[in-house]
């Protein structure tokens, strides 16, 4: 884009700062329930999105999302709605350097559907200083959406966690295989995408992972079989193998 082209693009608009987070959040909700549509809820629906939905696409919710900065207060206020979208907005609107471990217990409490347990971990959480305890904690709950944020914690941290060294996945290898026996589809996805992640991040990481992979696809538990299987099938794919060599020369070249 050339410099002249850049002038002439609209200016972004001033994010707004919210002087009354609860007044502001209950404005929020109307604008997206007065945005959803009831073909939107049921396709969410279809998909495992439950509890008290709007029915907004992402692409309706960015506007409204782009009109406020980082506030951990409002935040707050939206995720009290309730609403699935302003769960979702409050993922992406709080300040992860003001989150405290007893939120993230208490959000991670309140998760019902996927999409705002894997938003909240990807956006949110696993920019805090609590990953590591929250993980371990989490994959011993038996509900089932705090379970699945251990896991999902686990992949996003093996893409977000750059500065980590390999050998701090090593451990939620032992996690993984303790956990690939439950049956609940939604922890058994996660379960699955934090072993093909850690596998992914590194030929180091690779060789572990993808041992595992073989040790749960040849298992008697159908359940560990199916996660096993797949994550055998990514980490042995000529493309992903090929990646995974380039990432961890990337990694190691000193230039």
């Amino acid at each position: 884009m050339t410099p002249l082209a850049r002038s002439r693009r609209a200016p972004a608009p001033k994010k707004e700062t919210v002087a009354d987070p609860a007044a502001e959040a209950a404005a929020v909700v109307k604008a997206l329930k007065a945005a959803g549509t009831a073909r939107n809820r049921s396709g969410m629906a279809r998909f495992g999105i439950t509890g008290e939905v709007a029915g907004v696409t992402l692409a309706a919710m960015r506007p409204i999302q782009r009109r406020y900065r980082r506030d951990h207060a409002f935040a707050a206020a939206l995720w009290r709605t309730g609403l699935h979208e302003a769960r979702i907005m409050a993922c992406d609107l709080d300040e992860p350097d003001k989150v405290t471990s007893r939120q993230m217990d208490a959000w991670a409490g309140a998760f019902d559907n996927w999409a705002v347990c894997d938003g909240a971990c990807l956006h949110l959480f696993v920019k805090t200083p609590f990953v590591q305890e929250k993980i371990e904690k989490w994959a011993n709950d038996e509900r089932e959406f705090v379970r699945r944020a251990a896991f999902s914690l686990i992949a996003c941290y093996t893409v977000h966690g750059k500065q980590v060294p390999d050998e701090r996945f090593l451990p939620y290898l032992d996690l993984i295989e303790r956990r690939a026996t439950d049956p609940r589809n939604f922890v058994k996805k996660a379960v699955n995408w934090a072993l093909r992640q850690i596998g992914k991040r590194s030929q180091a990481l690779r060789r572990p992972a993808l041992a595992l992979a073989r040790r749960l696809a040849a298992s008697d538990d159908r359940n560990a079989r199916w996660i096993g299987k797949d994550a055998v099938r990514e980490l042995t794919d000529p493309v992903q193998v090929r990646r995974i060599a380039a990432r961890s020369r990337g990694r190691t070249d000193p230039r």
